[in-house]
């Protein structure tokens, strides 16, 4: 879960709660596609919540269950957020982000505040220690003063907050606009705001800021252009990226490759406006060699990138283009993208990213992949350019320079915005020098949740092959037997032969694998989270 909204309202309106929020999400899918949610607070304090696995349109019907918020509400896997805790006080908690430390807090968890956590979420760890740090106040209702002082175990994330009798926070500023709000103000590192309802907000210092750094991986790859996120416009940022990157290709190559290019292809959509001012620079025209596929669920058959993207022959055959990416991370999309443009008649292809090598794990909220997954990395060494050039299958290759980037971002502030005291940027993706202290174990724990989840993905992948007759034979064996993961983090089928078993964690992440028998009932369809105001499924 990666976009995160709220919502106050001074008072009733033409246009509920739910519906606004239900509208701003779309606004927020691009930070995240596996689940989502929304929680309302009804008469009373109850709260309600509607949630899923799944795009918004597929998890609230394209608006059919938000209709009746507060008031009807369903449950679906565990770790879709909001999460929902009814003692203390009953609290609602969303969040964005990994925890470092998750291993200690959930040792604390257990055996010092005796709560029981039901997923491997970083989230509901963060909501127990608030729960748990209310708790202590013994009082039956409490004041901001509690919070605040509830809070300094914990931080968080939002960016951006709108003024005005009503009031929202939201993770991109997109989502603010679109609903009229104005007059953003960013909330900083170590900082809380306290909303009530026909109140001003309250910020409070939780922690002294020691460092200001936004993670630039956002700029990259993850926010929608048309955000601002701390004062830097993402589009102006992607626009300089791409200026930069064009000065650098022209100080590799010669005059005579220059002029081989024929075509600059952007990869949709995040490089579309960097692609643009590369094509400026270099004189070059900016073609759309590749169609998007918005609705990739109608072409289930096809594997890989062909089910989002399609070339047009027309624009490949007999040049020499060169493609421009966000970035590079795992080099498989990279591979399949080459040869499409190969397949399509490209004489030469050239292929260049926007941002640096990725050469390291994301350890702050973006799940990219594991470090032994990387094309840039390999086993504790980074790859030369001519050998990632070589493994994805084009001419040449080209990144950005990581000073470039970070100057890229630092002359992206919109008007009325100056850059922070002693702002820098978190790029320990690109160099492994992260903004906070890291241990070693936490990069091992990191590797056993992300082992799971990505044995998760595969199986149903698998599963949906058979379904649909598209599987080859690793896909049928992987939905008979289960996975498993292997040292460099490629998942396989399981050795085991126990056929139609699939993959689950408990509480403690320990794997379990066994058949279901009819003796025992109705299997459950999925994890569910344990609130007072959710129903199963329906179907």
């Amino acid at each position: 879960m990666c976009g995160i909204l709220a919502l106050i309202q001074a008072g009733a309106s033409d246009t509920s709660v739910a519906s606004e929020l239900h509208e701003a999400l779309y606004f927020l899918q691009h930070r995240g596609q596996d689940a989502c949610g929304i929680a309302t607070c009804a008469s009373g304090g109850k709260i309600y919540q509607c949630k899923g696995n799944g795009l918004a349109s597929n998890v609230f019907r394209d608006g059919a269950r938000v209709a009746d918020l507060p008031g009807w509400s369903t449950s679906a896997n565990a770790e879709a957020q909001p999460f929902y805790v009814n003692s203390p006080y009953g609290i609602c908690f969303a969040h964005n982000g990994n925890l470092i430390n998750s291993t200690k807090l959930k040792h604390f968890l257990d055996f010092e505040a005796h709560r029981h956590i039901n997923t491997e979420s970083d989230s509901e760890l963060m909501l127990n220690i608030f729960a748990n740090e209310l708790n202590e106040t013994g009082k039956a209702r409490i004041n901001d003063e509690d919070i605040v002082n509830a809070l300094r175990r914990i931080g968080s994330r939002p960016s951006a907050t709108g003024e005005g009798m009503d009031y929202m926070v939201a993770s991109e500023s997109c989502a603010l606009k679109q609903l009229d709000f104005k007059n953003f103000l960013d909330i900083l590192p170590g900082q809380a705001v306290i909303f009530r309802k026909g109140a001003h907000p309250v910020a409070y210092q939780i922690e002294e800021r020691k460092a200001y750094s936004p993670d630039i991986f956002e700029f990259c790859y993850f926010a929608r252009p048309d955000s601002i996120i701390d004062g830097i416009s993402v589009n102006e940022s992607r626009e300089q990226m791409g200026y930069r990157l064009a000065k650098k290709i022209k100080r590799v190559l010669t005059r005579d490759e220059l002029q081989e290019i024929d075509a600059i292809i952007p990869i949709p959509e995040t490089s579309n406006v960097s692609a643009r001012c590369v094509a400026g620079i270099l004189k070059r025209d900016q073609v759309a060699g590749f169609i998007k596929n918005r609705y990739p669920g109608q072409t289930a058959r096809l594997k890989g990138v062909k089910r989002k993207l399609n070339a047009m022959d027309e624009k490949f055959a007999g040049k020499n283009v060169l493609l421009i990416d966000d970035s590079i991370v795992r080099g498989t999309t990279s591979k399949e993208i080459v040869s499409m443009a190969r397949d399509a008649g490209a004489k030469k292809v050239y292929f260049a990213s926007a941002a640096p090598p990725v050469t390291h794990a994301h350890i702050y909220g973006i799940d990219l992949a594991s470090p032994n997954e990387l094309v840039a990395h390999d086993h504790g060494r980074d790859r030369a350019h001519e050998e990632i050039a070589k493994i994805i299958g084009a001419d040449r290759i080209f990144f950005q320079d990581l000073e470039d980037l970070k100057a890229a971002c630092s002359e992206a502030y919109v008007s009325k915005s100056t850059p922070r005291e002693g702002r820098d940027f978190e790029v320990g993706v690109f160099c492994g020098q992260y903004a906070t202290p890291v241990d070693e174990e936490y990069f091992e724990h990191l590797e056993q949740v992300r082992g799971q989840a990505r044995k998760r993905k595969v199986l149903k992948e698998a599963r949906e092959a058979v379904a649909i007759g598209s599987a080859d034979e690793e896909a049928i064996k992987i939905a008979a037997k289960g996975v498993q993961a292997i040292a460099n983090g490629q998942v396989i089928p399981a050795a085991s032969d126990n056929a139609n078993c699939g993959v689950y964690t408990n509480g403690d992440g320990g794997e379990k694998r066994r058949k279901w028998s009819r003796e025992e009932g109705t299997p459950p369809k999925d994890q569910m989270d344990i609130s007072l105001h959710n129903i199963g499924d329906f179907p």
